[in-house]
């Protein structure tokens, strides 16, 4: 049997468990690349908006095309990815409302530090990548319609190559483990400058082709349709995205260093 005591404490359990939950912080969940989590950055800008705001942000660090999925389907309250044209068919689309540049960076080819295919004597990416498919020389792509992977085939396209075969691999997988993958095969990688400078498991790989135009990598935050998506956190989600245009979060941004090296250079309007 059950006292009195029992009892009361129960009941004042039930009293109290409101009172722990209204303690909670708010917060939002982030869909966003993996280049902005891999790197670093959100570890570094994060704690910066919340002791602003008191707003916590639970970050998704996913492909892009798995990002606007995510968004799509109302399971993230932001959005923060690299593909523009990809975001502006998603604001055509009514699935944003209103979408900014926040950073840009820009992507790099990587490959074993012999260079086989001779991309480093190379004048412009698609001359790079047009070598890289004459020699047939190993190429590791991401193949899982990230931001990067989308930039990868618009630049075989530009190229005039269909790149397929032995010598292509396409792994489904994030920047990090693509890296991983290309130090073990000795491969030619595309990845964003980001993602490269913090990646420590390089063995043979170097950096061997960067500063094409072609390889401007811009990231835009996205506030979605409060139309499509009524239960989202608008309020909070628009707390965020202004943070992020603001000068305090601008700065933030710019403040972020690996190895010595700025990896995102601020370009709000």
């Amino acid at each position: 049997m059950r006292t009195r005591h029992t009892l009361a404490a129960i009941a004042l359990m039930g009293l109290s468990m409101p009172a722990v939950a209204q303690e909670q912080a708010p917060y939002i969940t982030l869909a966003s690349t993996t280049s902005t989590e891999n790197s670093g950055l959100f570890d570094a800008i994060i704690p910066q908006f919340s002791e602003a705001s008191g707003i916590e942000v639970r970050v998704v660090a996913v492909g892009t095309g798995q990002a606007f999925e995510i968004a799509r389907r109302g399971d993230a309250d932001s959005l923060l990815v690299h593909d523009t044209a990809g975001e502006e068919r998603f604001v055509a689309d009514g699935y944003a409302s209103q979408r900014a540049d926040v950073m840009y960076n820009d992507f790099v080819i990587i490959g074993s530090a012999e260079d086989p295919a001779g991309i480093g004597e190379a004048e412009t990416v698609e001359q790079a990548f047009s070598r890289i498919a004459e020699a047939e020389a190993p190429f590791a792509s991401r193949g899982d319609d990230s931001g990067t992977h989308r930039a990868e085939r618009r630049l075989w396209d530009a190229a005039g190559i269909e790149p397929g075969g032995e010598w292509y691999r396409e792994l489904g997988s994030g920047m990090g483990q693509t890296l991983n993958t290309a130090a073990g095969m000795d491969a030619y990688v595309m990845s964003d400058r980001a993602t490269w400078v913090a990646f420590d498991n390089r063995q043979n790989l170097a950096l061997l082709f960067e500063g094409d135009e072609a390889l401007f990598n811009q990231y835009g935050s996205l506030r979605l349709s409060e139309e499509k998506h009524p239960h989202l956190k608008h309020d909070l989600a628009a707390e965020w995205h202004d943070w992020l245009l603001s000068d305090q979060g601008q700065q933030a941004i710019a403040d972020f260093e690996v190895k010595g090296q700025q990896l995102f250079f601020p370009n709000a309007d």
